[in-house]
């Protein structure tokens, strides 16, 4: 198993993507920490990973919250030890018009989805110092890349690129790697609730696609594991699109 004997953190880990990821890395062997600012989501991943024989540990954490984070690490520290593994996931984003959008609304999306990497980041990086080792896995999003619309979560995920390369360069001396991934529209249930309102969103979407398909988390998983291993170990300061193709062109032009 890949990971075993080491420990991982996933934020934004009690539901969609992030639940996903902290299965993924339980069963590649780490002890991994849920943390969510919904505790009870929290809660029920961990206890299914500990029901498959995994090691887990839920932890309540608004990731915005400098107190939270520090409790979160070291709660993780006192239960299986250093932090190996830190995988920024939590996120928000709000759908709205850009002339309407409140400022209210812009910091909430940017502290959640830009600040919460920062103060994650900055608390685990101490202790992966002084080990000399180290993996920080950032999920941006093809926002970062291009116009899609939700400018704060946008601008918030484009600046995640960017602490991703300076802490890459900054920490890679002290043998710490920090990589981004850049999903497309993934089959979450966010989305499906977004399908709910919108029955034909998806096929709408979807020709956006070459690969002619949304993603899944697992999709997504899989990379993540790639670039947190160490198979990986040549590779920081890296941005990896996981999109089904939807950066390299304009599918339109194929129409």
């Amino acid at each position: 198993m890949r990971f075993e004997d080491r420990v991982a953190i996933v934020t934004g880990g009690g539901s969609g993507l992030g639940r996903v990821l902290a299965h993924r890395f339980a069963a590649e062997g780490a002890a991994v920490v849920v943390a969510d600012v919904a505790g009870e989501r929290a809660g029920a991943v961990a206890d299914e990973i500990s029901d498959t024989g995994g090691r887990s540990l839920a932890q309540t954490t608004d990731v915005t919250d400098a107190s939270d984070v520090k409790a979160m690490v070291e709660a993780t520290r006192e239960a299986f030890g250093p932090v190996d593994i830190l995988v920024n996931n939590a996120a928000k984003a709000t759908d709205e018009d850009f002339l309407s959008l409140g400022g209210e609304t812009w910091d909430e999306d940017v502290t959640v989805t830009l600040k919460g990497p920062f103060l994650c980041s900055q608390t685990v990086l101490a202790d992966m110092v002084e080990n000399g080792s180290g993996v920080i896995l950032n999920i941006s999003s093809v926002n970062a890349l291009g116009y899609y619309g939700n400018e704060a979560y946008s601008a918030a995920k484009a600046g995640i690129l960017n602490l991703t390369r300076s802490l890459a360069v900054r920490y890679g001396p002290s043998g710490i790697r920090v990589n981004a991934i850049a999903p497309g529209t993934l089959r979450t249930p966010a989305w499906e609730q977004r399908r709910e309102a919108d029955p034909d969103v998806f096929e709408r979407i979807t020709r956006w696609y070459p690969l002619g398909r949304v993603g899944e988390p697992e999709d997504v998983a899989g990379a993540a594991l790639f670039l947190a291993s160490d198979e990986a170990a040549w590779i920081t300061g890296a941005v990896l699109p996981v999109d089904g193709g939807l950066t390299a062109g304009n599918m339109q032009m194929m129409e």
